[in-house]
């Protein structure tokens, strides 16, 4: 059976994969990644942390979501043994926000997860009028991670550059847009585009947590896509 290993969102908990995980059950096998919630790890120490948990002696395709798509990439340009195939969701490999949203983002991110995760940023997350047992598991996921930790990984998302590595991409690579992300500026993907230009595209009404949202129809996109990338 296909083994799909899955890196999480700037949480790092893994535990918004529930849905998507039971939408594949039977189709794949999934090995999700957790990242310390009580240490900030930048990109070049995940790299060396993710590699230690890596099939080595199986085939795997690499999905990654929206954090961890600058690093799922310079994970796959190191030729790993057994990577077949990359999906990167709600993805970005230079800083994903405008200018001035970014900058207030820096300046806030020192003290924006000290409290309880406002309705405004669910709503950015997840669209208007979300299903509740969805928001419960956000805020959840979010609480569960120290607020230093989550205000450095912020910076390292502004920050990030992963251009040259993208241009030296060779794996097949499969990207889940999320028609409605307030997130992820629509720019961003044309500069993978214009880097990448065979990178594969499916787009899926809903907002930047493409996965939680629409959890069967992406499933059925990215099965489709790796049965193809063989």
């Amino acid at each position: 059976m296909k083994r799909l290993v899955l890196l999480p969102g700037m949480d790092g908990t893994g535990e918004l994969f529930a849905d998507f995980q039971q939408a594949v059950s039977g189709k794949c096998q999934t090995t999700v990644l957790r990242y310390p919630a009580d240490r900030f790890l930048s990109y070049s120490q995940l790299l060396d942390y993710i590699s230690a948990y890596v099939p080595a002696d199986e085939p795997f395709t690499l999905l990654a979501e929206s954090f961890s798509t600058p690093l799922a990439i310079q994970f796959a340009v190191s030729n790993p043994t057994g990577l077949r195939a990359l999906v990167l969701c709600a993805g970005f490999v230079t800083c994903p926000v405008n200018y001035w949203l970014g900058l207030m983002a820096g300046v806030a991110a020192r003290f924006a997860f000290q409290m309880k995760l406002p309705d405004f940023a669910v709503d950015f997350l997840l669209g208007p009028a979300p299903p509740a047992d969805l928001v419960v598991a956000l805020r959840s996921a979010i609480s569960s991670t120290s607020p230093r930790v989550l205000s450095r990984r912020l910076q390292a998302v502004l920050t990030c550059d992963a251009r040259a590595d993208l241009s030296r991409l060779t794996v097949p690579t499969l990207y889940i847009q999320a028609r409605h992300d307030r997130l992820v500026r629509p720019q961003c993907l044309k500069e993978m585009q214009r880097i990448k230009p065979d990178i594969n595209v499916t787009a899926i009404d809903g907002s930047h947590l493409i996965l939680q949202q629409e959890p069967i129809e992406a499933a059925e996109a990215i099965m489709e896509f790796i049965s193809k990338a063989g």
